[in-house]
């Protein structure tokens, strides 16, 4: 089995040749066919968050997150085997062939998130591709069947992203139905942005005016479908956001969070909006404190996902045929390439590798 490993913090990827697992207990093996590259894997590679106001960095090493590890959280493989412990009630629908997503982000199990269906909010995670191995490699072992979602002739390409950028944006825009009305703001237009305006379309939202400082971006979302585009670095953004939005601003989801992104999008709400942030680029909270009592503004943060809502992610796309994002393939070798150009900005849509 050949995969591509943090090995170091901040250093390129190294090649691993190892012999191919053999399922275990209730383990699936699968052959990956897709491994998206996400934001959320530079901060891996990168080893930590920064918490601005000169606080010391967030560390993932003091986060439980050791070296190597194999990243790689969305990722879509062909069912190879199933560990003997598996049942027949376990597999669903699921057989040895089939090609389905996987769903990777796992917690402990045995806790009240858990047992409620929210691994996603457990406290000791067990994250495929962060605490775990993922899909950097050409093969991957997957905990349980219940973790692999069939794709049933989605493209596995365009469907990798589903595990993550699709997941978490759809949960984020969940967050925001009662503001669905009106348009909502949306901070950042690179792959999440991209899959929340096709989703947001989907779910019967009127629209989104879409913020980024990258002209390039702004025209991708232009062409996907955002009601309009704002530079959020232009001095007179606030007023553009006012005057393009046409009426007031009720909700916003920002994909960036950072210092800048979250002030602008916390300026731009209306009296009882709510400001649900997802990115994790970092910095400090940026608002004058009175203003949120004042303007009875709800902060939220939503991290990725459950199982439950990834499966309606799915189920959604399906029927309302949605279009996928645009996403560049690139082979397994080219990971750190991958992960260079997402750093550098380079990328439109999302890198997927193809082992």
């Amino acid at each position: 089995m050949k995969s591509f490993q943090v090995t170091d913090f901040n250093a390129p990827l190294k090649e691993v040749d190892q012999p191919t697992p053999q399922p275990q207990g209730t383990q699936v093996l699968i052959k990956v066919k897709a491994a998206g590259v996400c934001h959320s894997d530079l901060h891996i590679w990168e080893g930590g968050y920064d918490l601005g106001h000169g606080r010391k960095p967030l560390s993932l090493k003091d986060r439980g997150v050791s070296l190597p590890r194999t990243m790689g959280h969305e990722t879509v493989g062909e069912v190879l085997a199933f560990g003997p412990d598996v049942k027949a009630t376990d597999k669903g629908d699921l057989k040895t062939g089939d090609i389905a997503l996987v769903y990777p982000w796992l917690g402990c199990g045995k806790c009240d998130a858990c047992l409620a269906g929210d691994e996603n909010m457990c406290l000791k995670p067990a994250s495929l591709g962060v605490y775990c191995d993922g899909g950097y490699a050409d093969h991957m072992t997957v905990p349980h069947p219940r973790y692999l979602l069939n794709l049933k002739g989605l493209d596995p390409v365009t469907a990798a992203p589903y595990a993550c950028s699709g997941v978490t944006t759809y949960s984020a825009l969940k967050k925001v139905e009662a503001a669905f009305n009106t348009p909502i703001v949306i901070f950042g237009a690179g792959g999440l942005g991209l899959m929340a305006l096709s989703l947001l379309k989907a779910m019967g939202g009127k629209g989104a005016i879409v913020v980024d400082i990258d002209a390039r971006k702004r025209e991708a979302a232009e062409k996907a479908g955002a009601l309009a585009s704002v530079d959020g670095g232009a001095p007179d953004a606030l007023e553009q956001l006012a005057q393009k939005a046409g009426s007031p601003i009720r909700a916003v989801i920002d994909l960036v969070g950072n210092a800048k992104t979250t002030q602008l999008g916390f300026d731009c709400l209306t009296k009882g909006g709510k400001l649900v942030i997802v990115g994790l680029f970092g910095g400090g909270a940026p608002w004058a404190l009175p203003l949120i009592p004042i303007k009875a503004i709800t902060i939220q943060g939503s991290y990725v996902g459950n199982l439950r809502e990834t499966q309606e992610l799915l189920d959604l796309v399906r029927t309302k045929k949605i279009a996928p994002i645009p996403v560049t393939p690139m082979p397994l070798a080219k990971a750190n390439d991958a992960l260079v150009d997402l750093q550098k900005g380079r990328l439109v849509g999302r890198a997927v590798l193809t082992p």
